[in-house]
């Protein structure tokens, strides 16, 4: 198994342990009131959505990663999202290592 289908596996674990926030405005909501620790918008999300998660990432100083589509990412989570954002110190610190090495 790679590290990127580990990093998947992590992303469904964090759903079921309630500790993720998915969809574009609730993960910005949760960006601005510094819950997220970590945010992932698909790679073939919107020009426009990538560069508003990017920027209200960096202004927050969170990470925010390309890494996977909107179908691993869905797939991952069990619903159809294009953003999701990590809540849990834990998690979101184990899947950047997993990610970023």
């Amino acid at each position: 198994m790679t590290n990127d289908q580990k990093a998947l596996n992590m992303l469904g674990l964090a759903m079921r342990a309630g500790k993720l926030v998915t969809g574009e405005e609730m993960t910005i909501q949760d960006i601005r009131r510094q819950k997220s620790k970590l945010v992932f918008v698909a790679s073939d999300a919107s020009e426009n959505t990538r560069k508003k998660l990017q920027d209200k990432s960096s202004h927050y100083e969170v990470t925010c990663l390309e890494s996977f589509t909107h179908e691993e990412l869905s797939q991952a989570i069990g619903k159809a999202r294009m953003v999701i954002g990590i809540n849990d110190q834990g998690f979101a610190k184990k899947i950047k290592e997993l990610i970023l090495g």
